[in-house]
This record gives C-alpha cells, structure tokens and sequence, in this order.
C-alpha cells in the first residue's frame, strides 16, 4: 500500500472555501474506505469526514462541527478523494490529513487507519 498524497491546503479568509485532494494511488480494491482527520496545534488528529466505497455503493461520514459547511466526495477513475470546506472559519485551521485502510465498521477512529498522508495545512485568518 502506497501512502495517499493530499493537496489543496493554504491560507484563506474566515468565510471562504478551500478544495482538499487525497489521491489514493495504493487502492487496489473498487470497495474501499478513505478518512479526512485534522489536528490543530497543541490538540488530539480527530475525525473529519470519510466515505466508504462498498459493492458499488458509497456512504460517507461527516463530523458535527462541520456539518452543513463541508462535503467528502470521491472520483473512482482518478483513486481520488475530495474535500469541500465551505464557510471557513479560524478553529477550522490545523493540518489536514488524508487516511485509508479502514475497515467499514470503523472510519471515524484514528486507530483503525493504516495509511496516513503527510498532511496539508489550512489556514483561516480572521
């Protein structure tokens, strides 16, 4: 398994948007789980978002404190996962990072991931 790769982090206005990528290059099954999780400074890596991949049918997971703001969504012919975050705000800033390798019953626990990203870091500036 190959580590997934994210992209699309960086600086932006309370309010704005930003676009995560996570390409999952190591994927070697059409039923598979992918995992967003941020770690702010000085805080615990928590869940974000997942979506699970199984016999051709997707659902996906969001946390609560960005419901309504953030969307997880996934590109089978690029390995590709995505992010939207939409409504940025300053508390949303920390490191981004991009998970698989979960199994299905288990996508909002850290421990349950056995890739990780090297993170992408997002910023929102009041």
């Amino acid at each position: 398994q190959v580590q997934p790769v994210e992209s699309g982090g960086g600086l932006v206005q309370a309010g704005g948007s930003l676009r995560l990528s996570c390409v999952d290059s190591g994927r070697t099954s059409t039923d598979y789980v992918v995992g967003w999780f941020r770690q702010a400074s000085g805080k615990e890596r928590e869940f974000v978002a997942a979506v699970r991949w199984s016999g051709g049918i997707r659902l996906t997971s969001v946390a609560d404190f960005v419901k309504g703001r953030f969307t997880i969504s996934a590109d089978n012919a690029k390995n590709t996962v995505l992010l939207q975050m939409n409504s940025l705000k300053p508390e949303d800033t920390a490191v981004y990072y991009c998970a698989a390798g979960a199994p299905f019953q288990c996508v909002t626990q850290r421990r349950c991931y056995g890739y990780w990203g090297q993170g992408t870091q997002v910023t929102v500036s009041l």
